[in-house]
């Protein structure tokens, strides 16, 4: 069951659901819209040929700061990391997901891949995926309404939340856009 205005609102006077800043008018009918941080990382690709994820590739990503006034340009077919500026917690009976806006993605920005899933126990900001699908370039601005966050109930409160050490969750915490850890996947015997 998706939560209604009224429960997010509940939820967060609670402290169970955390959107930090949570700004003037951002809870709309079943969701909470986010903005973009002033980060985005970028991927320089002449440091390698290829992406091998059995590595660790942070040195292929730089990380470029935006403000209100200027703008980071993502051009047709650029993929790049960039953050909420909202800290996000989801308590252990609820899980999230965090979508683009219909007016952004009326131009060709979407702002996640596959990610788009938050597990209860989550806290930090959110990496977004951002694409270009357009055939122009797009502005992305500090600050930006970039998407919209809607939580679901669980059937129970889920046993190991994210971030429990058994799991190995590899981002809680995050501050910034942060490169995959996907290499920490793989046991560094294995031939």
């Amino acid at each position: 069951m998706v939560l209604s205005d009224r429960t997010i609102r509940e939820e967060i006077d609670k402290g169970r659901i955390v959107v930090d800043p949570l700004g003037e008018g951002c809870i709309q009918p079943a969701s909470v819209d986010v903005h973009l941080s002033d980060q985005i990382l970028v991927f320089r690709n002449s440091m390698r040929p290829y992406i091998d994820i059995r590595k660790d590739m942070s040195d292929l990503t730089e990380m470029v700061k935006t403000t209100y006034d200027e703008p980071f340009i993502l051009h047709p077919r650029e993929f790049v990391l960039g953050s909420t500026l909202e800290n996000i917690e989801v308590p252990d009976d609820l899980v999230a997901r965090i979508e683009g806006k219909s007016s952004l993605g009326r131009i060709g920005l979407l702002i996640h891949s596959t990610a788009g899933y938050v597990d209860p126990g989550w806290k930090g900001r959110l990496t977004l995926e951002l694409s270009n699908v357009s055939n122009l370039p797009i502005t992305l601005y500090h600050g930006m309404k970039i998407g919209q966050i809607s939580f679901l109930r669980l059937t129970s409160p889920a046993e190991r939340l994210y971030g429990s050490p058994e799991l190995g969750s590899k981002y809680q915490g995050q501050v910034e856009p942060t490169p995959s850890q996907m290499y920490r996947d793989f046991d560094s015997n294995s031939g």
